[in-house]
């Protein structure tokens, strides 16, 4: 474990107080526990004063033990234990913490870490020249999905490449840190998978209203304790109408909890599948000898793929003149109600019609799938 010291007395100031608007938050935050056990809002009012002031000094140290009515060398117990709390002057406007841990290792968090040796300093906790940046390795920050990342203040970012970490600095370095959006800086939400959905695509054909049951008087019986104590069977595995007649396997209703979706192929929220004949179907063309590989675009599997191929879709070229009706058309054929906009089917294949992966690559910064 590293050794964690207060800042030489050079960098310490001679008081600490808190802002007005903090001293409010401060005594509320105390009055939240109960008498005699004030000390347990340590950590919080220590964090406060950290981002007050940057970091936390001596000085801010002294004056929530005195607020506490805790012996000095406690809280600095505390304010050295939990990395967390930084000991020394940071930069002004961003204190960049990079995650070293395997997951973020493995996606290149090393690139990262030079990035921060060559655009703020070489070595860590070191301010660059003007005060307001500054660095440091941290152990893992939870994201390890989207890694590798940094935080900053109390933001992560996240699927981070080192020209995009350069940007975030030089933004955090113009005082405009506020217009960058926190969280992955691809294309995905959140930790959803990278490149879109690859599973329950279809949606789920609308369930027949259900008749009302008869009214039945059935006599009660009254159950042994070694029955009652037994674990009950679902409906499906002992109601013989629920077995389909064709292969016997259980049939489940459509609001039952385990019931599956319904294919593709039946209607998908009460709408038919558009005709073959329809004029808005776009063109086809004879299969080519090499056929793009249209798996590249996000949101095409093997099975969407080779529905697109029996109805003569086998060209990145194609899909990218696709008009309005047509996306429509392939969208209702497909059943998949708005997937094609939301993953943009035309842009990915303009963008690999015309330069294949590399073009790809320079419009949305990242390969095909």
């Amino acid at each position: 474990m590293s050794v964690r010291r207060l800042a030489e007395d050079q960098f310490q100031p001679a008081a600490f107080a808190f802002s007005d608007e903090n001293t409010a938050w401060v005594e509320k935050t105390i009055k939240k526990y109960p008498e005699g056990r004030q000390q347990s809002a340590v950590i919080p009012l220590l964090m406060r004063a950290q981002e007050q002031d940057g970091w936390v000094t001596k000085a801010a140290i002294e004056k929530v033990a005195d607020m506490l009515e805790m012996a000095y060398i406690r809280v600095l117990e505390v304010a050295t234990f939990y990395t967390q709390f930084q000991l020394h002057p940071v930069g002004t406007r961003a204190h960049v913490q990079v995650c070293g841990t395997t997951p973020c290792m493995l996606r290149g968090s090393e690139k990262l870490m030079s990035i921060c040796k060559s655009k703020i300093h070489a070595h860590p906790f070191e301010r660059n020249a003007e005060g307001t940046l500054s660095w440091e390795e941290v152990e893992c920050l939870g994201a390890c999905v989207n890694a590798p990342m940094v935080m900053i203040g109390k933001d992560t970012y996240e699927d981070l490449t080192p020209e995009r970490l350069e940007e975030i600095i030089d933004t955090f370095q113009a005082g405009k840190g506020s217009e960058i959006k926190p969280g992955p800086q691809i294309d995905r939400i959140y930790s959803a998978p990278e490149g879109g959905l690859t599973s329950l695509l279809d949606a789920p054909a609308k369930a027949p209203k259900a008749k009302a049951a008869k009214t039945v008087e059935v006599e009660t019986v009254a159950v042994p304790p070694s029955e009652a104590a037994r674990p009950k069977s679902t409906d499906a595995e002992t109601n013989a109408a629920l077995k389909s007649p064709a292969d016997g396997k259980t049939a489940l209703p459509a609001d039952h909890p385990q019931a599956t979706p319904a294919k593709a192929e039946n209607t998908a929220a009460g709408q038919a599948k558009p005709s073959l004949d329809d004029a808005s179907r776009p063109a086809a063309v004879e299969k080519p000898a090499t056929p793009d590989d249209l798996k590249m675009i996000s949101g095409v599997g093997p099975k969407i793929e080779a529905t697109l191929h029996e109805i003569g879709i086998f060209t990145f070229a194609q899909i990218a003149s696709w008009k309005q009706h047509e996306r429509e058309w392939v969208d209702g054929y497909l059943s998949f109600h708005g997937r094609i906009e939301r993953d943009d089917w035309v842009k990915q294949a303009d963008a690999l019609a015309r330069g294949g992966e590399a073009e790809y690559i320079k419009v949305f910064g990242k390969k095909p799938r």
